[in-house]
């Protein structure tokens, strides 16, 4: 009798983990991403510290904003990944929902975890979950609610969008005040919805209500000594060209020279060098030059003797945007001045804002760009304002082009598990149990919200379902006083871009993960050593 050795397939460092180990792996994965942030959803949210290390050193950031903490949390585990590849794309695609849509895969996975422990088969699973994400879709098509037409009634819903994305953020002290420059911001763009003619600075000093929307656009930066520090009906050259191209750099070179005034000689031509260059710039006719980068001192001085506004090291973010405001281009060579757009403005001014001075550009081409200069105690305060502002700024966007609207508080979620809920007592089969368990992870979002909040989430949740149940289907949670409310009233409101985004994501990414059935970790590649030198 021979007894043969299971044969090997994978190299010695590659490791498989199969069937129900595989897929434990991934729901344990999957539900320890959802814990981490589940505790920042909703108005009474916590916040986060994410210390840095290595490179980061000593970096602090405080965060409530699901995106940021799963961006610096490194994962190792497979699904954990793929959630937190979902969080960045529902922060690039709508901004907001970040924290909603990781909870809510993490809460699916969890209860496809118990029915998979019931011998159930993962593709029964997803059969069900496809049917429930259709129902709860169409539930939430039907609810929400279109007020574009209606100018006054849409800023309205704008200004409840705005209140409600901040309330569950650093600003909702004052989320009165900066829903009302959010929603001004993002009026401004007429329904273009280019958030890049929106810029935020950031400023320390003063408080988070010191912050304002500055109509026009700023540049921290300072014109160059002994030039104009006002220019009326600007003619503006945006370049990015090093200014020394052609410098020898004498003073930090070795040269063998016969005497000092041949040192001299080498000094004079590099000037004439750089001085042709300036005569080319000042042919374009502009009355003020912005550079990418640095200007020296001899430049600088020409630029003064000819009575024209430099500005040097604009950062690069800066510039782009300078030129998309003023309707100007970004040159690097100067030879053909005919061909070369300058960019325009009414007025360029010196503006003082806290300690700093800045460039005001008022009047410009692009007529929406605008810029919020947000103030702060600290550094980490301003950065989370950024963060929080940014949110806004996009769910609004989005609700521009998007306008239609849904109810927030856990309203809308309690709608679409009742719309679920209604299907699956109605289809037979083992697909019934996993639509309800898809109607069970919706309704998470509303006791988490509750929980966070310190209140008893069971009992608000039941009372909940027992409104919608009695048709009240504007019923969702009053976080201020712990009771069930009337989202319409209290003027809790969402875009249903966002709602409809979490919904989507979420199913999608939970249902890729119950698919898996396999973890194959590749060996990693050896670089084969050239013996032929040995």
């Amino acid at each position: 009798m021979v007894s043969l050795n299971p044969t090997r397939i994978l190299k010695h460092e590659g490791e498989e983990e199969k069937a129900e180990i595989a897929r434990l792996s991934c729901f344990v994965g999957a539900i320890a991403i959802g814990e981490l942030v589940k505790s920042t959803l909703g108005p009474k949210g916590m916040d986060k510290i994410l210390v840095g290390v290595g490179r980061n050193e000593g970096q602090v950031e405080v965060t409530n904003d699901g995106a940021t903490i799963l961006k610096a949390v490194g994962v190792d585990n497979p699904a954990a990944k793929v959630l937190v590849d979902m969080s960045k794309t529902q922060d690039a695609e709508v901004g907001d929902g970040t924290t909603s849509v990781t909870v809510l895969a993490s809460e699916l996975l969890r209860e496809a975890d118990k029915l998979v422990e019931m011998k159930f088969h993962p593709q029964t699973i997803i059969a069900g979950w496809r049917k429930a994400s259709q129902a709860a879709k169409e539930a939430l098509t039907n609810a929400a609610i279109d007020n574009g037409k209606d100018e006054a009634k849409f800023r309205e819903d704008l200004m409840n969008i705005a209140r409600t994305t901040l309330s569950s953020k650093i600003l909702s002290q004052h989320k009165e005040f900066f829903a009302k420059i959010s929603v001004d911001a993002v009026l401004r763009l007429k329904g273009s919805g280019n958030l890049q003619a929106i810029q935020i600075i950031k400023k320390q000093g003063g408080t988070l209500t010191d912050s304002f929307l500055d109509t026009g656009f700023l540049l921290d930066k300072k014109p160059g000594v002994n030039q104009p520090k006002r220019v009326e009906n600007a003619r503006i050259l945006i370049a990015n060209t090093p200014m020394d191209t052609d410098k020898i750099k004498v003073f930090g070179s070795r040269i063998r020279v016969d005497s000092v005034a041949k040192v001299a000689e080498l000094e004079l031509a590099e000037k004439e060098k750089m001085k042709e260059k300036i005569e080319l710039i000042l042919k374009h006719n502009c009355t003020v030059f912005i550079n990418r980068q640095l200007i020296y001192n001899y430049p600088e001085q020409l630029f003064a003797d000819a009575g024209v506004m430099a500005v040097e090291h604009a950062d690069f973010d800066g510039i782009e945007r300078l030129a998309l405001v003023t309707g100007g281009e970004i040159v690097s060579t100067f030879g053909h001045p005919e061909l070369v757009k300058l960019g325009r403005c009414d007025l360029i001014e010196e503006v003082m804002i806290g300690e700093d001075k800045l460039l005001r550009f008022s009047g410009v081409p692009l007529g929406e760009a605008c810029t919020l200069v947000l103030r702060g105690a600290t550094q980490q305060i301003l950065d989370e304002a950024e963060r929080s502002i940014h949110d806004a700024l996009c769910v609004l966007a989005s609700t521009v082009k998007e306008t239609r609207t849904v109810y927030g508080g856990g309203c809308s979620e309690v709608l679409m598990a009742m719309a679920v809920y209604a299907l699956a007592a109605k289809t037979p089969g083992k697909e019934s149990m996993a639509m309800e368990a898809f109607a069970r992870a919706l309704l998470q979002l509303p006791v988490v919200i509750a929980d966070n909040a310190g209140y008893d989430s069971a009992q608000l949740v039941s009372e909940l379902r027992a409104a919608h149940s009695e048709g009240k289907a504007t019923f969702g949670l009053n976080m201020d006083l712990g009771k069930i409310d009337c989202m319409q009233q209290l003027g809790v409101t969402e875009s249903y871009v966002v709602k409809r985004q979490v919904l989507v994501s979420a199913a999608e990414a939970a249902e890729m993960i119950l698919r898996v059935d396999d973890i194959i970790k590749a060996a990693p590649r050896r670089r084969e050593q050239d013996r032929s030198h040995c």
